[in-house]
């Protein structure tokens, strides 16, 4: 049946935008760029048809949903940071025949999840941004899913991302990429302070961190991440409370994965925040360590173990 040929962690930073146009910003963020540009060489390499995005600038406060419309375009403009992204362009196809099979699957597994084909939304620019330069030529299909989880276990995204790789590999004919679109360490400069956080991190404390988890992922210590996940998502303040992560984790095995990652685009800060873009090896796997969580009140997270 069908691949999951290629996984990552990438940014999205507005700032990328921000890199191509002319002024005092223009040219600085090159290197998320071309390190975008790689991931898209490389699935094209693999015969990507589709890249499904976890999206962690799409809020949702019920079920998962995957926007899987015929084809978007449009212009955008960030509500949240409009001197950065404003009036952007954007355009490619959706995939509205997958959307549909990841929902399904999604579903029999026990994650509720719905597939909007027929629907105005657009995508949130954590997919917008990053298929500017991957996908400029309009050649890979596009699905969005939602990431920024506002009331979910972090369980139930690595489930989520499990089942969607399940779908791929029993129920789709084509070849298809997982990206989770979103940061490490997430605490944005302090209103008036963001230029002079425009190339740092907030803190020592998050970036040694964040450090830390990267020299994790580079050795292949998934046991010891996915125990910490759910601590990392908020003392660290990941991005979207790490469920872009959390999906992507289950789609490659979660603690039973035994692949290492690779750094495409080195560590770097911006406005306050932890960026990469990093590619995870798709290793065979069954599912059997994908979590059961259990609400910890106590301290305020989801307390991950196996089943």
């Amino acid at each position: 049946m069908g691949k999951l040929a290629l996984v990552a962690k990438i940014t999205h930073v507005p700032s990328i935008y921000l890199s191509e146009l002319d002024g005092p910003r223009k040219g600085t963020r090159q290197d998320a760029i071309d390190g975008h540009r790689e991931i898209g060489r490389r699935c094209r390499e693999l015969g990507v048809d589709t890249i499904v995005v976890f999206d962690t600038h799409w809020l949702v406060n019920a079920n998962y949903h995957l926007n899987c419309a015929q084809h978007f375009k449009g212009l955008y403009t960030s509500n949240e940071l409009p001197h950065f992204i404003s009036n952007m362009p954007f355009e490619f196809p959706g995939n509205p025949a997958l959307g549909k099979i990841l929902a399904k699957t999604c579903n029999e597994m026990g994650v509720e999840t719905l597939a909007h084909d027929a629907t105005t939304l657009d995508p949130e620019y954590g997919t917008i941004v990053p298929m500017r330069y991957m996908n400029v030529d309009q050649h890979f299909k596009v699905i969005s899913v939602s990431a920024m989880c506002t009331v979910h276990y972090l369980n139930d995204s690595a489930r989520l991302g499990w089942a969607m790789r399940r779908a791929v590999e029993e129920h789709y004919d084509g070849t298809v990429a997982f990206f989770a679109s979103g940061s490490l360490s997430h605490r944005f400069a302090q209103n008036g302070l963001a230029p002079e956080f425009a190339f740092k991190i907030w803190s020592p404390l998050l970036e040694s961190l964040d450090h830390s988890v990267l020299a994790m992922w580079q050795r292949g210590e998934w046991q010891k991440f996915c125990e910490m996940l759910p601590e990392y998502a908020t003392k660290g303040h990941g991005e979207g409370f790490m469920h872009d992560t959390a999906m992507m984790l289950g789609a490659l095995g979660w603690s039973d994965y035994d692949g290492k990652a690779e750094i495409i685009t080195p560590y770097f800060g911006a406005s306050g925040t932890g960026q990469l873009n990093a590619v995870f090896p798709v290793t065979p796997n069954d599912g059997s360590a994908i979590p059961a969580a259990q609400a910890s009140a106590a301290l305020g997270y989801q307390a991950i173990g196996r089943l």
